[in-house]
């Protein structure tokens, strides 16, 4: 019984990991999509995984990006990742807002 306990106690855990939907807010129409789409799955961090992406009208020609990521919930805060959006994406992001997370 002991040599078990040893055993699962050695055993390395799961990575605890979820998945996250970000809305991403242009600052107006004549926003370029397309290169704010590039900055974002451009940001690299350890434990990040860019996935899908689609461009979602909100009103008067205005699209928001909403898109996709896996993150190792030990190793990326979304605060961090916000925060990159809104400092370094300046000239495209507005705001940004999780539409929906969910472990895996």
């Amino acid at each position: 019984m002991e040599a078990y306990r040893l055993k699962k106690a050695s055993k390395p855990k799961p990575v605890a990991k979820s998945i996250i939907t970000i809305d991403i807010k242009p600052w107006d129409d004549e926003t370029d999509m397309d290169a704010m789409l590039a900055f974002v799955k451009s940001i690299e961090m350890e434990g990040l995984l860019w996935g899908s992406h689609q461009l979602i009208p909100i009103g008067f020609g205005v699209k928001k990006l909403q898109i996709n990521c896996v993150v190792e919930d030990d190793k990326v805060s979304m605060d961090d990742l916000q925060d990159r959006f809104e400092t370094d994406g300046e000239d495209w992001i507005q705001s940004s807002d999780v539409a929906a997370m969910s472990k895996l």
